[in-house]
């Protein structure tokens, strides 16, 4: 029979034929279509589909052996074909429903990035505290370096003997065998933070205003209580992982190198969130009573910040603050004012001006 036109790619030359076609109870020939030169005969049982069937709009038909393809662009004429060799009919199948191929990859991929994030949430948990305490210790000088480039150290080397000598005994209470190292930076915020490597900076600013040394012995619990449970570590685990997942998703390139050189990215990896504030608070507490130290500083140095700001700015923020509630961090560290002080009368003051 005489069918309507197609295209025809002989698999040798980049020449594309416009052709017809005929098929025979044993062949399909195909010819020219300006000159009805025969272009190729294919047995019919040697003829298949070649492509998605399910999702290309005209799948091409070849033959067992050949690099050739014939593509039937109307549809008519593979209707004929389909009807005339059986096992063709895949030259008129329904395309797939794109919707349900969209639902299925949407699926497919919440689900792997619901497996990434759990391996990023809960591996950073045991990977942080395997990894070589050289190694974090570097890592943390460097990030150090970075954030303080242009803040002034302060060096006064007996109170800085005093607060270092107190974090180590605070370390070693809880079973940290590694060096603890407290920079104290020159002026403000109101504000101490933990690097990896048993790294502590604390601002000037928080000696001078306390009231006295059980507030500033409860701040440094609590930062020594980030430093024991690797919460640091932790963070730069889960941040950089999730850096990579998003950069897988979207195509990007990770370039965990140039992100741990940029301050802002690294001191937003390092905020902890509510459960780390929480286990650092009931392990600096634990910790000072393990000593006999008064261990009051806490509560009292939170109930200070709460009375220069009226409103709880954690509390407000509700499930977006990185920290839970003052007033529950409050009720939680409560204690006695019992105990014997964390520092001498001469360690003291000697902390008091370790900035001039």
């Amino acid at each position: 029979m005489s069918a309507p036109r197609a295209r025809f790619y002989d698999g040798v030359t980049a020449q594309v034929h416009l052709a017809d076609i005929r098929a025979t109870a044993s062949e399909l020939v195909i010819y020219r279509a300006v000159d009805s030169v025969v272009l190729a005969r294919w047995p019919i049982a040697d003829v298949f589909v070649l492509g998605d069937i399910e999702h290309e709009r005209v799948p091409a038909a070849v033959c067992k052996g050949s690099d050739a393809r014939l593509v039937a662009d109307d549809l008519e004429l593979r209707r004929q074909l389909a009807q005339l060799i059986p096992h063709l009919t895949g030259l008129v199948a329904p395309p797939a429903p794109a919707g349900g191929r969209i639902a299925a990859f949407s699926t497919a991929l919440v689900a792997l990035l619901g497996v990434f994030w759990f391996a990023v949430d809960y591996g950073s948990e045991f990977a942080a505290p395997l990894l070589p305490s050289s190694l974090q210790a570097k890592l943390g000088e460097s990030v150090y370096d970075e954030i303080t480039a242009d803040k002034e150290e302060c060096h006064g080397k007996a109170g800085l003997a005093a607060i270092n000598g107190l974090a180590n005994r605070l370390a070693r209470a809880a079973g940290y065998d590694q060096p603890i190292t407290v920079h104290v930076i020159a002026g403000g915020p109101v504000n101490a933070f933990t690097l990896p490597g048993g790294i502590l900076v604390f601002f000037s600013d928080l000696i001078d205003q306390a009231k006295d040394s059980s507030q500033v012995a409860g701040v440094l619990a609590h930062e020594i209580g980030h430093a024991v449970h690797y919460h640091p570590t932790k963070g730069l685990v889960r941040q950089f992982g999730i850096d990579l997942m998003l950069k897988l998703v979207s195509g990007g390139y990770s370039d965990v190198v140039g992100t741990l050189g940029t301050g802002g990215s690294v001191l937003l990896a390092l905020r902890n969130g509510r459960a780390f504030e929480r286990e650092a608070d009931a392990t600096g507490v634990s910790l000072l009573e393990k000593l006999e130290i008064r261990a009051d500083g806490i509560a009292s140095f939170f109930e200070q910040m709460m009375e220069k700001e009226s409103t709880d700015m954690a509390a407000a923020a509700g499930i977006w603050s990185s920290h839970p509630p003052t007033a529950e961090r409050i009720a939680a560290t409560k204690r006695l004012p019992v105990g014997r002080p964390a520092f001498t009368e001469a360690e003291w003051r000697a902390l008091r001006n370790v900035c001039k």
